[in-house]
This record gives structure tokens, C-alpha cells and sequence, in this order.
């Protein structure tokens, strides 16, 4: 139907009858003649419908609103002398129509194609006017750029490319099992998948090698900025490999992805251990795009005269004490905003924030009086203070110092706008626990398959060979080698107080697949949605998912989730229990 899209159309043109299709943008009436703009998936070109060169055109013209669609046919000119829109690729052109064809007409749209100051329940529910912005086009365009070079890159590397069901097993992964009803099997359910990650391990129990997936995974969890009900992961697993052939596979992969888009990235990626992480930056996630590292004064402390910081330090197992040394602080922040960081960290369960300020003469404030000078000088030596530099302490059991003095690392970085916004720091976080000890209560870290580093260590200080990748702050993804022999699966299971009866009950395919000769292997999944998000620099994953559903799981395009018919529900063997409101 047409012979160019809109920004194909060029000076090269001149003097030629050319046929363009799309939709009008606006319209605009000036002295009888009337400006189109069409718009199409590359751009905008203006139209020109002029009674003088057709009176049939100019009619159609003239009936033409907001969002009509259009088919064109017209000559190619130069736009007059002045009259030139630098702001357009097609600026210095336009076509001054002889045929003008109306293919559909358009109701009065609800919000302006591109307005971004319309709500997004609004856009959400006419999510396919939302998409006609040239914005949402080039996400989508990229997003897929990005898969055909991942689909590419892992082609390349011998990796095969297989679908695995989505009507599964309900297995503990961690999250809420979106649950299917059978009908054939009344009572009795199929669960969404969370991940592929059992049938990957039976792929490589297959013999399949080097397997990969463009996955589709659902997890029924509240939901935030980064996680929807439904997601997308590249998902890969490798047989007769180590972390380090995973891990370069995974970085190959990422540079293959950056390059389609635009982005030189440089490799190897750094690596951090888990604990160091957490120690150094508060979280198994930090954003390395800026410094404010964490620093451990807990034996300094141990000496202070002030006995909630002393009786603190002396369990130095449990308990932490950190510093946070923000360079010129003193000259960027009131002594009200410093009082205010308070409230901050105590949203997070923090009992206090103390502070210092380097003054010419030395440290200054309400603690001082609690230290001796020397203290004060080993704090100024350990935290290489300048004058004009603000240190901030934060003191308690570890879990709780090392989470509020990671966030609020990140508050006073976003605060003082010290975060480079065109920079991509990598980050692979390695050697993660094992397991997540709270009292009695033992979790699996990552996911019971995971293949321990020593099985004989403390269960609360047993690594696995797990790895993350981090990209700003943001975990992009991450797996493990797995367990591939029964022996270690079934003591893992038992540490995790799963018995064998549940076990077989829930995993029995898996674990007699590892009877017949499963091979050593080990994969990694990545959020594709996450990386796009990153990618296009956009604020939520709703953005780069074509039809995505609201922070409370509903897709306002369809309404669902939605009631269905008795006759549905008689035949699954379900009854609604009606629920009294209070």
C-alpha cells in the first residue's frame, strides 16, 4: 500500500509521486490549504492538501481528525524558503497530495498520542494509543534487537534452543505458585512456571549439551517498580562446565546485546563476594557507579565510654557498626537535613544515626565526648576524613545496620545527584550462603539445587557456588552450578527439613533423573525486562512490556483477572466460598 514509510521520504525525492501511509497527528487549517502530519512507526511527514492541486484531496482533507487513518499519494517538494522544521528528519520536505484515502476513521482519543502526563491508569487501560508513541516504538525496537543478538550470540556458542511447558508442577521456588485447576483431573492443579528450572536440569540429564530459552515465568508476589506477575528471562544452562564458563558465557552474551544497541561494554566484569558486598555497601546488589563505601569502625567503637556502643561491639559476630564518610558533607548539607537522616534510617529499623563533622581543628559533635583523642585520630585515619567531610555512624545487629546504611548509601547519593546516568558498571556478587538461618528456620539462599562449596562447613557459614550479575544496583539476574548428585541433593533436602517423602513427592522426577548419569552443569537466567529497563533508561518494567498489568496484577486493557461462568467452574470441580465483608 505504500511505496516509503515517512522518514524515508527525502530531498532524494524531489519531483517524485511517492505513496505513504499512517496516521494523521494533527491537522491544521491555514488559509484553505490543510497540513497534515501523518505518522507511521518511523516518523512524521507533512502533507499538503491544497484545492488548487486537488479539490477531491483538499475535500477529504477537511473531514480528517486526530488519528485517522490515512493513505496518501502525492509529489514530493521542497519545502519554502523559512518554512523549514529543523526538529523533523523529513523537515525540509512534504508532499503535496493528489489522492488522499480515509482507511479508518478515529473517535475523539482520550489523551494526546505521547503525553506522559497522563495517568497511567489511563494509558495502561488504552494501552494500544499508548503504544503509537514513537517513544514506546524505538523500546520495543531495541527490546528486539536484543533478542535476535542473544539468539544469535548462543547459536553461535552451540547452545540449543528448547521450549519448556508452562503447565507444570507446583514446586517450592520461593514465591506463590500461579495455581491452573484440571479439569480432567478434578481437584487436582497445574502450576505456571516461576522458572524453567527443573526441566533445564532434565535437559542436561538428557545429554542436550549447551540448552537456551527466551522464557515466559510467572510468580504470584506483590509487586513492585521491576517485577510483574508475568516476566521474560533469558535462561541458560551448560553441562560440563565450571562458574568461570557460565560467567563468560553470560558476559558474551551481555556485550552481544549491548553492541545491538548502541553500547560498547567492556570485559571481564568485576567480582565481588557476597559477604563483602554486604559489608562494604549494605546490600548483595550495590551500584558501583559511585564510591561511599561503608567503612567497619566496630573496634574502635569497643573503646568508646559510651556503653550502648560498647556493649554493641562486643558481639562482633552478630552486631555491626558502620561508617559512612560523605566528602565535603559539611558544606552540602544543614545541621536540620543531618537531624532529618535520622528519621530516615529509623523507617528501616535503625535505633539511632550518629555523626561527626571534620573541622579544621578536628572531629566535632555530641559523640566526641564518648572517645579519647587518639580514638578520634585512628577514626580520622581509617576514614581518611578532610576537612569539610561529614562521617555518619550507624550501630545495632548486623542485618538491620548493614540494610539501613546500604539505603541510605543510595538516599544521599540520589540526594546529592552524585549517580552518573549514562554509565553501565557490571558487577558479578559470587559466593553467596548457602542457606538463610533464622533460628531453627533454615531457607535454601538461592534455590535447594544449588551446589554447596563444602557440605561439611557450619550450616550458617556454608557457601554455594552461586553468582549474581549487577548492573546500577539492579540484579539483572543469576544462577549456580547444580547439584547433580543424588547423595548431596538428599542431604541438602534433610538440612533444609525437607523429608524424603516430600522430597520424592514433590521432586521425585528430577531426583531419578540424577540416578542415571546426570552430568556436572550450571546455567544462569537474566531478566530481560530488567535489562531493557535499564537499557532505555526508563523508571518501571510496565514501560518495556507491550501489554504489562498494574502494581495490583490487573490488566486494566482486558480487566482481568475476571469471573467466570458457573458452567466453568462446575466443570473444574470449584465452588466460590462467599466471603463476608466486615
Amino acid at each position: 500500500m505504500r511505496s516509503h514509510y515517512c522518514t524515508e521520504v527525502s530531498e532524494k525525492n524531489i519531483g517524485e509521486i511517492v505513496e505513504v501511509c499512517g496516521w494523521c497527528n494533527n491537522s491544521r487549517d491555514h488559509g484553505g490549504v490543510i497540513f497534515i502530519d501523518l505518522r507511521d512507526k518511523s516518523g512524521l511527514v507533512q502533507l499538503v492538501c491544497d484545492p488548487v492541486d486537488s479539490q477531491e484531496a483538499h475535500s477529504v482533507a477537511n473531514k480528517v481528525r486526530d488519528e485517522f487513518v490515512l493513505k496518501a499519494k502525492g509529489k514530493v517538494r521542497a519545502r519554502g524558503e523559512g518554512l523549514e522544521n529543523p526538529n523533523l528528519k523529513t523537515g525540509k520536505i512534504e508532499i503535496v497530495v493528489d489522492k488522499l484515502i480515509v482507511e479508518n476513521a478515529s473517535e475523539p482519543v482520550p489523551f494526546v498520542i505521547g503525553d506522559n502526563s497522563v495517568g497511567e491508569d489511563v494509558r495502561l487501560k488504552y494501552r494500544y494509543l499508548d503504544l503509537r508513541n514513537k517513544k514506546s516504538y524505538e523500546i520495543f525496537k531495541l527490546r528486539s534487537k536484543a533478542t535476535i543478538a542473544a539468539r544469535n550470540l548462543l547459536d553461535s556458542r552451540e547452545f540449543l534452543e528448547v521450549e519448556t511447558p508452562i503447565l507444570t508442577k507446583s514446586t517450592p521456588e520461593g514465591a506463590r505458585d500461579y495455581l491452573v485447576p484440571s479439569r480432567v483431573h478434578n481437584g487436582e492443579f497445574f502450576a505456571l512456571p516461576q522458572s524453567p528450572q527443573l526441566f533445564k536440569q532434565l535437559l542436561m540429564c538428557s545429554g542436550f549439551d549447551r540448552y537456551f530459552q527466551i522464557a515466559k515465568c510467572f510468580r504470584d508476589e506483590d509487586l513492585r517498580a521491576d517485577r510483574q506477575p508475568e516476566f521474560t528471562q533469558i535462561d541458560l544452562e551448560m553441562s560440563f562446565c565450571t562458574q568461570d564458563d557460565v560467567i563468560e558465557v553470560t558476559e558474551a552474551l551481555i556485550k552481544e546485546i549491548f553492541k545491538a544497541c548502541g553500547h560498547d561494554v567492556k570485559t571481564p566484569f568485576a567480582r565481588l563476594k557476597y559477604k563483602d558486598a554486604l559489608e562494604t555497601y549494605g546490600s548483595d546488589k550495590p551500584d558501583l557507579r559511585y564510591d561511599l563505601p561503608l567503612i567497619d569502625v566496630i573496634d574502635i567503637f569497643a573503646k568508646s565510654s559510651n556503653e550502648i556502643f560498647s556493649s554493641i561491639a562486643k558481639d562482633k559476630k552478630n552486631n555491626r557498626i558502620k561508617a559512612l564518610k560523605v566528602p565535603n558533607g559539611d558544606n552540602i548539607f544543614s545541621k536540620r537535613q543531618m537531624k532529618g537522616f535520622e528519621d530516615y534510617v529509623r523507617k528501616f529499623g535503625a535505633a539511632g544515626l550518629g555523626y561527626f563533622q571534620m573541622k579544621e581543628d578536628g572531629l566535632k559533635g555530641p559523640l566526641t565526648k564518648f572517645f579519647t583523642q587518639d580514638d578520634l585520630d585512628e577514626i580520622i585515619k581509617i576514614s581518611d576524613l578532610k576537612t569539610g567531610d561529614v562521617i555518619f555512624f550507624g550501630a545495632g545487629s548486623k542485618k538491620i545496620v548493614l540494610d539501613y546504611m546500604g539505603r541510605f548509601r543510595i538516599y544521599l547519593a540520589e540526594l546529592m545527584e552524585i549517580i552518573p546516568k549514562d554509565r553501565f558498571e557490571f558487577l558479578w556478587v559470587v559466593d553467596f550462603e548457602m542457606f538463610e538461618v533464622d533460628g531453627g528456620d533454615v531457607k535454601a539462599l538461592h534455590h535447594p539445587f544449588t551446589m554447596p562449596k563444602d557440605l561439611n562447613a557450619p550450616i550458617d557459614e556454608m557457601e554455594s557456588i552461586a553468582y549474581d550479575i549487577v548492573l546500577n544496583g539492579v540484579e539483572l539476574g543469576g544462577g549456580s552450578m547444580r547439584i547433580h548428585k543424588p547423595e548431596i541433593q538428599q542431604k541438602v533436602f534433610k538440612l533444609l527439613g525437607i523429608s524424603e517423602e516430600e522430597a520424592n513427592e514433590k521432586f521425585e522426577f528430577l531426583l531419578d533423573a540424577l540416578k542415571f548419569g546426570a552430568p556436572p552443569h550450571g546455567g544462569l537466567a537474566i531478566g530481560l525486562d530488567r535489562l531493557i529497563m535499564l537499557l532505555t533508561n526508563s523508571s518501571s518494567i510496565r514501560d518495556v512490556i507491550a501489554f504489562p498489568k498494574t502494581q495490583r496484577a490487573q490488566c486494566l486493557l482486558t480487566n482481568a483477572p475476571s469471573s467466570v461462568d458457573n458452567t466453568q467452574l462446575r466443570d473444574l470441580g470449584i465452588r466460590l466460598r462467599e466471603i463476608k465483608k466486615v
